[in-house]
């Protein structure tokens, strides 16, 4: 059975960073593309980002690129997410996601609140 266990979330002020974590179970980590993908309250759900299976390559949304970071630990079977110059407009749950021949699987998310 496959498990994502989102931790790191938060309350941080505008400006401040926060890590997010998420560690697969279940599953062949190294064989899987990870990321993570965030709601906003009263909003759908939003892209965030990815990265490949050996953490080569890694994809963002243009409205977090250059200030968050996507790692991954195959060793670990874990994956990061690195906020830094956190907004208000951040405050979302944020879900890790896990994609393995063409299935997608989900953690229970983790909340982000950025306010002063």
């Amino acid at each position: 059975q496959v498990q994502l266990v989102e931790s790191g979330g938060g309350l941080v002020q505008p400006g401040g960073s926060l890590r997010l974590s998420c560690a697969a179970s279940g599953v062949i980590f190294s064989s899987c593309s990870m990321g993570w993908v965030r709601q906003a309250p009263g909003k759908g759900l939003e892209w965030v980002s990815d990265v490949d299976c050996g953490g080569g390559r890694t994809y963002y949304a243009d409205s977090v690129k250059g200030r968050l970071t996507i790692t991954r630990d195959n060793a670990k079977n874990t994956v990061y997410l690195q906020m830094n110059s956190l907004k208000p407009e951040d405050t979302a749950v944020y879900y890790c996601n896990a994609v393995l021949g063409g299935v997608d699987y989900w953690g229970q998310g983790t909340q982000v609140t950025v306010s002063s």
